[in-house]
């Protein structure tokens, strides 16, 4: 278990999963930079880090939601988090003692809560807001299944399922919270605090995906990278002139 003041945002993920070399530059060394990009994201994020909430008919909507794992150690806020009311005919075959299990099977429904404001149940799913598109690597994903995680934690649910909504398509990509999504996010959760406690920033070492990067001109991918091969080169030159 983490204690409050050893939570790493839940944010740092994403950009850890992307590139480890932004993670650091951007989280331990504390640089930023805007490009056109993650102007677009931060104005998709507006309305959802208003803090509202709205009810439309049989589901409630929750924006800018705090989100806290103490077993994970990690922290930050779900753009939208929506509370479908679940019917009773959902609930007429499920045991008394697997509603809000964790152990629940994943054929369940997710999490059947209370809501203190309302009556019956709900379940909750998390959804994330993202300016661009389906990526290749489940680099959004992962964020969005460590929401889960808390939101899993603190209210003691099984959560099967969330919802990406991309700007560029206009519409929600569905993400299961299955075994290999779960058991790849949390190992990346390791590595983050692992890195965390290292304080070391990666070396430089340029891909395509480094052309969009707002860090590039802080990272200099292919200056550094460069120069750290031209360093590998000679150096391995003088070992064999020296062993020669």
């Amino acid at each position: 278990m983490f204690s409050e003041d050893n939570l790493l945002p839940i944010s740092a993920l994403q950009h850890l999963a992307f590139c480890e070399r932004q993670w650091a530059l951007i989280h331990l060394e504390g640089q930023w930079m805007e490009n056109r990009l993650t102007v677009e994201g931060k104005i998709l994020h507006e309305r959802a880090d208003t803090d509202e909430t709205e009810v439309r008919g049989d589901f409630r909507i929750a924006r800018g939601l705090r989100l806290r794992s103490l077993r994970l150690g990690l922290s930050g806020r779900a753009d939208i988090v929506e509370f479908h009311q679940i019917e009773d005919s959902d609930n007429e075959n499920m045991p008394e003692e697997s509603v809000g299990s964790l152990a629940q099977s994943d054929s369940l429904i997710a999490a059947n809560i209370m809501l203190s404001n309302a009556a019956g149940r709900w379940h909750p799913i998390p959804i994330e807001y993202k300016h661009g598109r389906v990526k290749n690597e489940p680099i959004d994903e992962v964020q969005l299944c460590a929401q889960a995680f808390c939101l899993e934690e603190m209210l003691s649910a099984r959560i099967n399922v969330g919802y990406i909504f991309y700007g560029k398509t206009r519409r929600r990509h569905a993400v299961m919270f299955d075994d290999k999504l779960r058991t790849h996010t949390e190992s990346l959760i390791h590595k983050l605090h692992m890195m965390n406690d290292a304080r070391v920033t990666p070396v430089a070492r340029y891909e395509k995906k480094c052309d969009n990067c707002s860090l590039y001109d802080a990272c200099l991918p292919k200056t550094i990278g460069q120069a750290r091969s031209v360093k590998h080169y000679l150096d391995q030159t003088w070992r064999s002139v020296i062993s020669g």
